[in-house]
């Protein structure tokens, strides 16, 4: 598959999320249970999403994975429990569209990667996936993942 990578620059972006960890066989439950109880908090507070849900992801230990899942709001928004006011910092960013099952999303990373060393960008160690369609009702073949990585 080929990727077409590029440079975008964005405001900062008010979220909502739940940081925590977990192994990568788990992570489709704990993203679930963590979206559903951001969007019930959101509804609580009459807010909707004002994008994608994502998932921010501070490592690669896939036996460990230290992640922040949410959505982007309007405004910020007071959290409520395990629930955090939180951002997606402004800057630039690497990002990359891939098309497919979640667990194929690797060469996309790659070829990413490859394109900041070309460049001679600098990233600053996070790597956000957003999630553009519903796995619910999109084919994994048709499932479209945003990987960004935002540079120093």
């Amino acid at each position: 598959m080929s990727y077409q990578c590029e440079l975008r620059e964005q405001p900062a972006q008010p979220t909502l999320t739940i940081r925590t960890r977990t192994s990568v066989q788990n992570l489709p439950q704990v993203i679930g249970k963590a979206y559903g109880a951001i969007a019930q908090h959101l509804a609580q507070l009459g807010q909707y999403p004002a994008g994608a849900p994502f998932a921010a992801y501070y490592n690669m230990d896939m036996q460990n994975l230290d992640v922040e899942l949410g959505f982007p709001v309007l405004k910020e928004v007071p959290g409520k429990d395990d629930i955090k006011a939180s951002r997606i910092p402004g800057g630039k960013f690497a990002v990359v569209l891939h098309t497919g099952p979640y667990d194929k999303v690797g060469p996309a990373y790659e070829a990413l990667a490859k394109w900041i060393a070309e460049k001679g960008y600098e990233v600053t160690g996070v790597a956000y996936e957003v999630y553009l369609n519903d796995p619910d009702e999109t084919k994994p073949e048709e499932l479209k993942t945003q990987v960004m990585f935002p540079l120093r």
